[in-house]
């Protein structure tokens, strides 16, 4: 032996963060919601199923702000400059709806 460990398999089944993102037991989010153009658009459709749903376990803001950090996170490279820069506004949306103030001003 070399000391190396064994590689996993690459499986065709879906990723675990695909999953999560369509079987989430605390929203139930709308088909392509982080595809949308509009930050506003995207930020108002996670405020609508977090505001929506029985079964979250945190409150409403943090559960959408959670939905969109770990999308954005599970994305990672695949998501162009363009689309990043969209979902980051999409955060300050979110912060204006629940009103919260903006990162980095005075709390």
């Amino acid at each position: 032996m070399t000391g190396e460990k064994p590689r996993k398999k690459k499986t065709t089944s879906p990723r675990w963060s695909e999953e999560v993102t369509k079987t989430s037991n605390a929203l139930d989010l709308e088909e392509g919601v982080f595809t949308l153009a509009d930050p506003r658009q995207i930020a108002r459709s996670l405020k609508k199923s977090a505001d929506d749903s029985q079964r979250r376990k945190a409150d409403p803001f943090r559960s959408a702000m959670s939905m969109l950090t770990f999308y954005m996170n599970r994305a990672g490279t695949q998501l162009s400059a363009e689309q990043l820069a969209r979902l980051e506004k999409a955060k300050d949306e979110l912060r204006v709806l629940y009103g919260r103030p903006r990162k980095g001003l005075d709390r």
